[in-house]
């Protein structure tokens, strides 16, 4: 089959979707089916991978996300060229696979990997908890209703979609992970780091964002640090720069700089190797 992904972001963007759609793609592919990345972003970006069709978009600060409302001609032309379509988000993704492949009565899957009220309740402080709620509430299941199929990650996930009034066909299929690459990984030297064989390293691994709540991990964790005098935490991944400041800043007064390290964005293949490093994941 031709299999079209659609993505509001992607490589070098680095997220969980990200990392579900390039897993997806790889073993699709091995499967025999040519998958192809619908997303936006730069066009003169360089992929290290066969069919990743990019369209235009405004870069959101530096965040490397991109915004557009429409595909390029070109890839419009071969988005209705699939066999079928799974789409990764609702609003901007969502409404193009609606808008090319619905007449043409291409069959289209929606995955819903986000807590879409809690981005809400984070980025829109602003607006009260009922009118975000509401505003998910009159959407989702019309959305989910103009598609094939919805798949939920987890049946937490499938709850919170009932939640938002979904009464679509929901199938509860979880994120395939490669389990070699975390099961063979040799540890990092934590000399590189200047960790002792005694410490206890406790790791977050994610982006620094907003939504994460890194704040209370920080809080909870210099509770810990003073009952605990040889534990450290090691934080993985990045951000916008200008929130990881503020999380930096938030370590220096919280007096925990030698006890917290931040190493900024790791590729996932190295990562296995980061966590085979550390004592327990938060």
């Amino acid at each position: 089959m031709r299999i079209g992904m659609m993505v509001d972001s992607y490589k070098p963007y680095t997220s969980g979707i990200t990392n579900y759609v390039e897993i997806n793609k790889k073993y699709l592919e091995l499967a025999g089916h040519e998958v192809f990345v619908f997303t936006f972003g730069d066009v003169d970006y360089k992929d290290t991978e066969p069919r990743v069709i990019r369209s235009h978009g405004v870069p959101l600060a530096d965040s490397g996300f991109y915004l557009s409302t429409r595909y390029s001609r070109m890839a419009k032309q071969f988005l209705q060229t699939m066999d079928v379509v799974h789409v990764h988000h609702p609003f901007l993704s969502g409404r193009l696979a609606l808008r090319y492949c619905r007449l043409l009565q291409i069959p289209i899957v929606y995955t819903n990997h986000t807590r879409y009220d809690l981005y809400a309740q984070t980025y829109l402080p602003i607006m009260p908890e009922e009118m975000s709620q509401g505003i998910l509430q009159a959407y989702m299941p019309s959305f989910c209703n103009a598609v094939q199929l919805v798949v939920a990650p987890s049946a937490g996930m499938e709850k919170v979609l009932r939640q938002l009034n979904v009464d679509s066909r929901i199938e509860v299929v979880p994120n395939g992970v490669e389990l070699k690459n975390f099961i063979e990984a040799k540890p990092r030297s934590r000399a590189d780091f200047g960790y002792k064989d005694s410490d206890i390293i406790l790791v977050y691994a994610g982006r620094i964002a907003l939504e994460k709540n890194i704040p209370l991990l920080l809080k909870s964790f210099a509770g810990i640090a003073q009952a605990i005098p040889n534990v450290q935490l090691m934080l993985i991944g990045g951000g916008v720069q200008l929130y990881e400041e503020e999380i930096r800043a938030l370590v220096g007064e919280l007096d925990l700089g030698p006890r917290i390290r931040m190493t900024g964005k790791v590729a996932y293949d190295q990562l296995p190797s980061y966590l085979a490093m550390c004592d327990a994941f938060v």
